[in-house]
C-alpha cells in the first residue's frame, strides 16, 4: 500500500494550477507592473470555445477559458507529478483501488459545499461523454465511502490513472445543477474554480468574475476576457495597442517582434505538442501504408522547422513528445527522399498521383505551413486544394471522417504518452475521442493496453519500444514537428507563467493600470 499525505496549503498555493505536466501559475519571471492593477485583464486566441462544458469542450481555445472555471481532484506540481488540489490526499489501495479524501472547504460558485457525491456524479459523466471518455474509460466504479471519501476501481491495473485525473476534461461539475437543468448548465457552467463565468456571446468573447471565497485565495484581478482573434498578426497588435493585455498562440515569426519591443515581454515554453497530417484510413488511398509512407518521405520537416517556425521548434517523427513518459528512442526519422517518396506512390499504383483535400483551421500561420506542404506534396503529383474550416466545423469533419487529409496537432496534456498513443491509436476511439486516421489495428490495440496495465516503468517502457517500431511502417499519422508555446504580453503583466500546453492559469495574474 502506497500513501501519499496531503500537501500542505502553503505548498498548494506554490503549485501549478494547470492539467498539464510541468505547467504553472503565476508567478515566475514576468516583468513587475508598476501602479494599481486593472480590475480586467484581457486575453486574445485564435478561436472561440466549442463548448463551456468540460466533459465537452476538450479542445485547447476552450480549455483555457472552462480551467478558469473548474477545477480537477489532482493537478501536476513543479515537479511533473500529481498532486492534491480538490483530493486533500489520496491512497492506493491495492493494484486496482485508489481512495481519494477531500478537501472540505471547497463550494461552488452556487455557494453549495463540494461532496463525494459531486465527484461520483462527474467522473461517470466524463466516462460517459462522446468527447473525453477516453481519459477516464479505465476507471470501472466510483463510489463515496462517506461525504468527503470517493473510491475509484479499475478493472485492471492503470498505470497513467493519477495523470488522467490532472486533465482538465475530468472536471468536478455540481450534480445539482446539471441534474436540474443540463442545457442551463452547458450555456452558464458554475464550478468550483477561480473565476465565475458571466457572459458568452459566441465569435467573439467569454467574460468571467472573481470567486472571491475561492479555496486557495481570491485571485489578483478582478475580471478576465477572452476575445477571439483568428489572424496571428493581430493578436500582436492588440497587446502593442493596449486592446488585449496577453496575446496567446503567438507565432514564431511574430514571437522575435515582442521579443524586441521594450513595450511588451515574451512567455514561452516548450509544449507537448505535436502539429501533423491525419490521413483518412477510411478512404481507400490513405487505406494503402504505401502511400501513407510516401508522404512522409516527400515532406522536409527539417525545412519546415527552420523556414515556418524561424528555428523555434524541432522536427516531429512521433506523435508522442519527446518530453513525455514513454516517448520511445526507436521512433523512426523519415529523412526527406523524393525518389523513395515517388517510387511508393508507384507502387501503390499511383505513379501519377492524385487530387485531394487539404483541410486546415482558418489560423494563417497553419495556412501558411500548409502552403509550403501543398507545393512539397506536388512533387509526387499529389495536388492539394487546401480547405480552410472555421474551428467547430473543421472538427466535426475530422470527428465523422468526412476528411481527407487534415492539418491538426495534439496535446499530451498527462505527460505520459498513454494519453496520446491511446487517444490516437486505439480502434475504439476512432473519431471524436481521437483516432481521426481511423485506425483500426490489433497489434497497435494489444501494445497499447499493454502499456497502459503494466505497473512497472522499464516493461512499459518495451511495449512503447515496440509500438514505435510498428508505427514507423505504418504511418497512420505523419507528424510534422513540435513547437514551443509563446504567448506575448504588454509589460504592464505581471504573475503570468505559461503553461506547455496552452492552458494557462490566470489567478496570479495582474496587470498595472
Amino acid at each position: 500500500m502506497k500513501k501519499l499525505a496531503a500537501l500542505a496549503l502553503t505548498v498548494c498555493l506554490a503549485l501549478s494550477l494547470t492539467a498539464c505536466a510541468g505547467g504553472k501559475e503565476g508567478g515566475g519571471d514576468s516583468k513587475k507592473g508598476e501602479g494599481n492593477a486593472k480590475d480586467t485583464l484581457t486575453w486574445v486566441q485564435t478561436a472561440d470555445v466549442t463548448s463551456l462544458d468540460p466533459h465537452v469542450g476538450k479542445e485547447t481555445p476552450a480549455v483555457t477559458v472552462t480551467c478558469q472555471i473548474f477545477d480537477t481532484l489532482l493537478t501536476m506540481d513543479e515537479n511533473n507529478e500529481p498532486a492534491p488540489l480538490l483530493a486533500e490526499s489520496y491512497e492506493q489501495v491495492d493494484d486496482r483501488t485508489w481512495k481519494f479524501k477531500l478537501r472540505e472547504d471547497v463550494k461552488f460558485h452556487d455557494g453549495e459545499p463540494m461532496t463525494a457525491e459531486d465527484v461520483v456524479f462527474s467522473i461517470n459523466r466524463a466516462k460517459e461523454s462522446n468527447y473525453v471518455s477516453y481519459v477516464i474509460d479505465a476507471v470501472s466504479e466510483v463510489s463515496s465511502e462517506d461525504d468527503y471519501t470517493v473510491i475509484l476501481k479499475t478493472e485492471e491495473p492503470y498505470s497513467p490513472l493519477l495523470s488522467a485525473l490532472t486533465v482538465p476534461f475530468t472536471a468536478i461539475v455540481p450534480k445539482h445543477v446539471v441534474e436540474a437543468d443540463e442545457e442551463g448548465f452547458q450555456m452558464n457552467p458554475i464550478g468550483t474554480g477561480a473565476y465565475k463565468f458571466t457572459e458568452w456571446k459566441q465569435g467573439e468573447y467569454v467574460k468571467m468574475e472573481a470567486n472571491e471565497d475561492y479555496f486557495l485565495g481570491a485571485p489578483k484581478t478582478k475580471n478576465l476576457q477572452m476575445k477571439v482573434v483568428p489572424e496571428a498578426s493581430q493578436r500582436v497588435i492588440s497587446i502593442e495597442t493596449g486592446e488585449a493585455d496577453l496575446a496567446y498562440n503567438v507565432s514564431a515569426n511574430d514571437a522575435k517582434r515582442v521579443s524586441e519591443d521594450d513595450n511588451l515581454q515574451l512567455f514561452t515554453a516548450s509544449s507537448q505538442s505535436v502539429s501533423y497530417l491525419t490521413l483518412n484510413g477510411n478512404d481507400e488511398r490513405f487505406a494503402d501504408e504505401r502511400v501513407r509512407q510516401a508522404i512522409r518521405y516527400a515532406i522536409d520537416n527539417e525545412m519546415l522547422v527552420e523556414t515556418m517556425l524561424y528555428g523555434a521548434g524541432e522536427p516531429a517523427y512521433s506523435v508522442a513528445p519527446p518530453n513525455a513518459f514513454g516517448f520511445s528512442e526507436k521512433v523512426v526519422p523519415y529523412e526527406f527522399n523524393l525518389e523513395k517518396a515517388k517510387q511508393l506512390m508507384a507502387d501503390a499504383g499511383y505513379p501519377d498521383g492524385f487530387k485531394c483535400n487539404l483541410s486546415v483551421t482558418d489560423d494563417s500561420v497553419k495556412g501558411e505551413i500548409c502552403q509550403v506542404i501543398q507545393s512539397q506534396l506536388k512533387e509526387i503529383g499529389i495536388e492539394c486544394s487546401i480547405q480552410v474550416k472555421e474551428f467547430g466545423t473543421w472538427l466535426d469533419e475530422l470527428g465523422t471522417g468526412s476528411h481527407e487529409m487534415s492539418f491538426t496537432a495534439w496535446v499530451c496534456v498527462t505527460g505520459d504518452v498513454d494519453y496520446t498513443y491511446y487517444s490516437l491509436l486505439h480502434s475504439t476511439q476512432v473519431g471524436y475521442p481521437g483516432n481521426d486516421a481511423f485506425l483500426k489495428n490489433d497489434e497497435v490495440d494489444k501494445l497499447v493496453v499493454a502499456a497502459r496495465q503494466t505497473a512497472d516503468p522499464a516493461e512499459r517502457q518495451e511495449y512503447y519500444d515496440q509500438l514505435e517500431e510498428l508505427l514507423g511502417e505504418i504511418s497512420p499519422y505523419v507528424p510534422l514537428y513540435y513547437d514551443n508555446t509563446n504567448v506575448g504580453g504588454t509589460s504592464k503583466v505581471s504573475g503570468f507563467e505559461p503553461d506547455p500546453n496552452g492552458y494557462h492559469r490566470l489567478r496570479n495574474v495582474e496587470v498595472a493600470q
